[in-house]
C-alpha cells in the first residue's frame, strides 16, 4: 500500500502522508515514496505549487523508531537516516512552491519536515514540537533547517526541553505562517498554493531559487548576485507580458519562459 497519496486540484499537487495508525511516522517506505513523488512533481510541468500535508489527526510525529531499530545494521540505518536529510535538502531545490499544511501535530522528524517547506500552514489545535530529548535523542538533522526560521534562544529551549509550542506559539517565533481555524489548515494552503499558481512559473523558480542561495551569503555578495538577477529576470518572456498586461489592465498569460 501507497504510504504517500498525490491529487491534483488545477496546478496545484496535494501529497499527503498515509499511516494514519502510525500517526505518520517516517518510515523508510515513506521517505522514499515522498522524495519520489516530489521528483515526479517537478518534471511535471503542468504543476506549479504543492501543499504537503498528512492523513488522520496528525501531520508527522516524527521518526518511526521501530522502523530505525529493523536489524539491516548500523551502516544501513545510517544510510537510511541520510535519505530524511536528503529530502529536506530537496524541498529548497524544487522548483515550485511548496506550502506545509498541518493538519496535527508536527514533531521531531516531522517539524523538521514543515519546517523544510516553503510556507506553513498550521491547524489551530496543532502542537509543534521536538521531543527527541525525553528518550535520549537529539534533534540532529532538524537543526540545520530550524536555525535558518527560529531564533536562538527560544529554539535552543525547545530542544532542550523537549518542549511543545502551539500553533500560534510556533507562529510569534517565525515558524508558521498562517494559523488555521480547527480542520480548515488544508483548505487555508491551497488559498495560498493557489495565488503562487497564478504567477509566472519561471520567475517563482528562479526567485525561490535565489532566496535559498542568498540565505548565507556575505550581504554584499547577496546585493551583487541579486542585481544580476534582476538584469536577467528582466529578459524573460514573463516579464515583458507581465509588465504588458499591467500597462493593458489585463490578466497576464505566462509562457513560463
Amino acid at each position: 500500500m501507497s504510504v504517500v497519496e498525490r491529487r491534483d486540484e488545477g496546478a496545484v499537487a496535494i501529497l499527503a502522508l498515509n499511516r494514519p495508525k502510525r500517526r505518520n511516522a517516517l518510515s523508510g517506505q515513506l521517505i522514499e515514496e515522498l522524495a519520489g513523488a516530489l521528483a515526479e512533481v517537478a518534471d511535471d510541468d503542468s504543476i506549479r505549487a504543492v501543499v504537503l500535508t498528512g492523513r488522520g489527526k496528525a501531520f508527522c510525529a516524527g521518526g518511526d523508531l521501530a522502523d530505525g531499530l529493523s536489524g539491516d545494521g548500523f551502516v544501513a540505518a545510517h544510510r537510511g537516516r541520510g535519505r530524511y536529510a536528503e529530502l529536506l535538502a530537496l524541498l529548497p531545490r524544487l522548483r515550485v512552491p511548496v506550502i506545509a499544511a498541518l493538519n496535527g501535530d508536527a514533531l521531531g522528524g516531522g517539524l523538521g519536515l514543515a519546517a523544510a517547506c516553503d510556507v506553513v500552514v498550521a491547524d489551530s489545535e496543532a502542537r509543534l514540537g521536538t521531543p527527541e530529548v525525553k528518550v535520549g535523542l537529539f534533534p540532529w538533522i532538524i537543526l540545520a533547517v530550524l536555525q535558518r526560521d527560529v531564533p536562538r534562544k527560544p529554539l535552543l529551549e525547545l530542544v532542550l526541553t523537549g518542549g511543545r509550542w502551539s500553533a500560534e506559539e510556533a507562529k510569534s517565533h517565525g515558524l508558521v505562517n498562517h494559523v488555521a481555524p480547527v480542520g480548515t489548515a488544508l483548505q487555508m494552503a491551497l488559498e495560498v498554493a493557489g495565488v503562487m499558481a497564478s504567477r509566472s512559473p519561471a520567475v517563482l523558480a528562479w526567485g525561490k531559487q535565489a532566496f535559498y542561495r542568498i540565505a548565507d551569503q556575505d550581504y554584499e555578495d547577496a546585493l551583487a548576485y541579486m542585481h544580476a538577477q534582476l538584469s536577467l529576470n528582466l529578459l524573460t518572456e514573463d516579464a515583458m507580458e507581465g509588465v504588458a498586461a499591467f500597462l493593458q489592465k489585463r490578466e497576464p498569460q505566462w509562457k513560463g519562459r
